[in-house]
């Protein structure tokens, strides 16, 4: 029988859920520095963090509980969406609560400039959250996709260009393009990820 620091965060997971408390205690305490400093980063101050940091972590109770976690992919990813969701929920729910007031001097030129700001802020994380994604999917690809995708969408490589670098056909190019696309729409679905791949 494994112990809880041999484990893996998956084991620990499943093992929370069939009712273990202290595997959740490990999960925490292996998790919360690298969720807090992503929470942190994301809202730039110290108590909010904390307090996002706590809501991520009841969600992550409650999901466990109501079977709204399975071991086909990665806890710490999981985990990782989650906190960025509660963090967008925050930047939402500030950015529909805002009560709009004049300037004393009645300049408006400024009024929504917060309100932009947040909003902008929000579609910032929602970007990098889905690069992340992105990134983590490509690597899970068979390193022949893997390479014609970075060539094709990261360096901007013309199919020729890749077929040359490759030393392959136009044709192979093209077809390794056509499974990665296949390979990441499946990805997506394992993973519960949202993007659009055309």
């Amino acid at each position: 029988m494994s112990t809880l620091k041999t484990m893996s965060d998956e084991q620990l997971a499943l093992a929370y859920i069939d009712g273990n408390n202290r595997a959740f205690d490990e999960l925490l305490s292996r998790n919360q520095d690298r969720v807090f400093t992503t929470i942190m980063y994301a809202v730039k101050d110290e108590d909010l963090a904390n307090d996002l940091f706590q809501e991520t972590f009841l969600k992550v109770i409650t999901k466990l509980q109501n079977g709204q976690y399975s071991d086909t992919g990665k806890f710490s990813w999981w985990l990782t969406r989650i906190a960025h969701n509660v963090v967008i929920d925050h930047f939402r729910a500030q950015k529909s609560s805002k009560i709009v007031e004049a300037p004393k001097d009645n300049d408006l030129s400024n009024l929504r400039g917060e309100a932009i700001h947040n909003q902008s802020r929000e579609s910032e994380l929602n970007n990098e959250q889905v690069m992340e994604d992105v990134k983590r999917l490509v690597e899970a690809l068979p390193e022949a996709q893997r390479d014609v995708v970075n060539m094709r969408y990261f360096q901007e490589l013309s199919f020729k260009e890749i077929a040359e670098q490759t030393n392959v056909s136009i044709n192979t190019s093209l077809g390794r393009m056509r499974y990665a696309l296949i390979n990441l729409r499946k990805l997506t679905r394992q993973y519960g990820v949202n993007l659009n791949l055309e």
